[in-house]
């Protein structure tokens, strides 16, 4: 599972069973975050959970992190046995944008910022998923 963190909403995506590509699940206000995973993690097998970490074209954390990490040390609170890693965000919102555009989606829904932030969920699932499978195989 991953999460694309934001001050109002985060996209939410999932991987299939085999770990090998993952879809954009829902948006959930930020505040309902907690009780949302929690439900899913207990009706769904869940190895880990991936959270997009910001950070500037420098490399350096940027600013929402001082909001993002609260939220997360409180879901690893009520979930303490859970794996939950960060994972590079940059780009994230621009190749959703991107992959929007090239699958035709019309403009209207492309001004959802909750597509957006479920889009940038699947990009930071399937970003991570290829980086673990290629530490796997060598």
């Amino acid at each position: 599972m991953s999460i694309d963190y934001g001050r109002r909403r985060c996209g939410i995506a999932v991987t299939d069973s085999l770990r090998i590509v993952a879809t954009g699940l829902a948006t959930v206000a930020t505040a309902s975050l907690i009780d949302f995973v929690k439900r899913y993690v207990a009706d769904e097998k869940v190895d880990a959970i991936v959270v997009g970490l910001p950070r500037t074209v420098a490399g350096e954390e940027s600013e929402s992190m001082r909001y993002i990490r609260p939220g997360i040390a409180r879901l690893r609170k009520e979930l303490p046995d859970m794996a939950i890693v960060f994972y590079d965000e940059r780009f994230t919102s621009v190749l959703a944008h991107r992959g929007m555009i090239d699958s035709g989606m019309k403009k209207m829904r492309r001004r959802d910022k909750a597509v957006v932030d479920e889009m940038a969920a699947t990009i930071i699932l399937n970003d991570y998923l290829q980086s673990k499978q290629y530490t796997q195989q060598l």
